[in-house]
């Protein structure tokens, strides 16, 4: 099972979002909730609500599809904070000179998934480059041929 969360536009500098997601990347939901909730940036709230929906969607999904489902099985399988929109604003400096502030945003993406899921996905992935290197190479001796 395998449910995202996206919060769009928050108020938090992509690079200060960053280190706190990193922090949970890779853990358990219920780690990455206990982590969060004691960690001092000000990105962990916001972060935390976030992995907080996404166990709540999975739950959802979960039961739309009469799937049993443990949340103490989920995985922060991925995190990442892409940057949002930059507002730009301006202050009064000395001698009529204007200095401009960017006050910058973040989207923040974190999908939690069962450990099935992601062993799943690295299997398939494994099928799919043993096949592109199976096709690059087959494309290599076409060339030889060719030549």
């Amino acid at each position: 099972m395998e449910a995202t969360a996206k919060l769009r536009s928050v108020r938090v500098t992509p690079q200060k979002a960053r280190r706190v997601v990193n922090l949970i990347r890779g853990k358990s939901a219920a780690e990455a909730l206990a982590i969060l909730k004691f960690a001092p940036q000000g990105a962990s709230e916001p972060v935390y609500k976030l992995v907080a929906s996404a166990v709540a969607n999975a739950k959802v999904k979960a039961d739309a599809t009469n799937v049993r489902f443990d949340e103490e099985d989920l995985i922060v399988s991925a995190a990442f904070v892409d940057e949002g929109v930059t507002m730009k604003r301006f202050m009064p400096r000395a001698q009529g000179r204007a200095g401009q502030i960017l006050k910058r945003t973040s989207h923040i993406t974190v999908v939690v998934s069962t450990p099935d899921e992601i062993v799943a996905k690295a299997r398939s992935e494994e099928h799919t480059s043993e096949l592109q290197s199976r096709v690059d190479i087959s494309y290599a001796v076409f060339c030889l041929k060719k030549k």
